[in-house]
């Protein structure tokens, strides 16, 4: 088969398509021929030599994807040869093939193209388990999320909406917050000319947020705090910003509030099972009844992912891009 490799860390070029070996599913795993997979943060992080995926992950990068099955691995039931699936991987989805443990596989969505679909399994993943499983937000709270025209962030807007909580969304440009805005974002914040933490504070009555889903980390520690409500939850979830910050927690002691920073990749099997089974049970329905729908900016030939890392890293996107295989 082909997959995308880095043979070298570096920019964009450093991505080289290229004739590997074909995965072969081990006990629990399936082999998915990839019809897609979808860029993310983490993948322009692996190419520059900054986060080497876990200890016996595929070693191309790609964090999701979705195709058919092509072959069950032993002990694996419930899914057949043929099924149309997406997936939360460890790596690899940027490659005609791959192996998935089972409990990572989600069925096609209903009214969700197979192409598309490749764009749900990492944010899904990261917003219930971030913004629901851990964050706890509740109908009728305040979410602040950082970053709102992203994939995660177009997620977050949906899936926050469609428990009845009120949303809040910072990006750059009006652009992205009019598309934030037809998502269902109530509190639009242009991070480039407003404080994001006054503007909370003013379409709150000085209540603050009582989530926050961050992906900028130390840049914007302090005022992600000073922006939480009384009994507030922060959730970090990027280091877009840096990784060291100065905390002061007088005013989280204040505040009453959390602070939580998780990641998907590198955790047990078990558990990145038990957030893809929440998502099925929570998240899939609400995609079927059309409440939540995949957000895809374009598509891209995979073996051109060089173009794709340019335009996220230039933040030139709303959503997802698709890496398509040919």
């Amino acid at each position: 088969m082909h997959a995308i490799t880095i043979p070298e860390p570096g920019g964009p070029e450093a991505l080289v398509w290229a004739e590997v070996p074909d995965p072969v599913p081990g006990e629990g795993e399936v082999l998915v021929e990839v019809v897609a997979s979808a860029v993310n943060r983490a993948d322009i992080m692996q190419r520059q030599g900054f986060y080497n995926p876990p200890p016996g992950a595929s070693p191309y990068p790609g964090l999701e994807c979705s195709g058919r099955i092509a072959e069950l691995g032993p002990g694996v039931s419930g899914w057949a040869v043929g099924d149309e699936v997406c997936a939360l991987l460890a790596g690899g989805g940027y490659a005609e093939k791959v192996a998935v443990p089972a409990g990572q596989l989600l069925p096609l969505p209903k009214g969700v193209d197979l192409r598309q679909a490749a764009s749900l399994p990492e944010v899904t993943c990261t917003v219930w388990s971030n913004v629901f499983m851990i964050a706890h937000l509740r109908p009728g709270e305040t979410l602040l999320v950082h970053g709102g025209s992203s994939g995660i962030g177009t997620m977050a807007i949906q899936l926050a909406k469609a428990v009845g909580a009120k949303v809040a969304v910072t990006a750059g440009t009006k652009e992205k917050l009019d598309y934030c805005a037809e998502l269902g974002a109530d509190i639009l914040i242009n991070y480039r000319e407003q404080d994001f933490v006054a503007e909370i504070a003013q379409a709150t009555n000085g209540a603050g947020a009582d989530v926050i889903l961050d992906n900028m980390g130390a840049k914007y520690l302090d005022r992600n705090v000073k922006a939480l409500a009384v009994n507030g939850r922060l959730a970090i979830i990027g280091l877009q910003g840096g990784v060291k910050g100065e905390l002061n927690i007088g005013a989280l002691l204040g505040k009453r509030g959390a602070i939580t920073a998780t990641s998907l990749r590198a955790r047990p099997l078990d558990e990145k099972a038990a957030i893809v089974a929440a998502v099925r049970e929570h998240v899939w329905p609400l995609v079927a009844a059309g409440h939540v729908r995949p957000v895809v900016d374009r598509e891209v030939p995979v073996n051109d992912a060089a173009a794709a890392h340019r335009l996220v890293e230039e933040s030139g996107h709303i959503g997802k891009v698709l890496l398509v295989v040919p």
